[in-house]
């Protein structure tokens, strides 16, 4: 499978379930298109910041392992900045959500 479609098949089973789920069925809509655009940006907002969070993730955990195979005697020297790092890499996450609930906050 190229990139292309890897990316495709990412889109579709991560991305479209969000956008889905940022406005449920029985909510009050908004009268403006306002809500349905903050809606898209919440979606894409928090989707593309978990695809790079874990794009992050899985480089600095394969660099992380990949040191530790060299040299087996580094493993207590490279487990605990590695787990920084993924927390550092996590909060970006975090971070992204409570834009997008802020920006729900803005058009409610």
């Amino acid at each position: 499978m190229n990139r292309l479609s890897t990316f495709l098949v990412f889109a579709f089973a991560f991305l479209a379930p969000a956008l889905a789920l940022a406005a449920p069925a029985g909510a009050p809509t908004t009268t403006s298109a306002a809500g349905g655009i903050v809606a898209i940006a919440m979606g894409l907002g928090v989707g593309l910041a978990a695809m790079g969070c874990g794009l992050g993730q899985g480089r600095a955990a394969a660099a992380a392992l990949e040191g530790i195979c060299r040299n087996p005697n580094s493993a207590d020297k490279v487990n605990t900045p590695m787990i920084l790092a993924l927390a550092f890499i996590e909060s970006l996450t975090i971070f992204a959500l409570v834009i997008a609930f802020l920006l729900l906050g803005k058009v409610a």
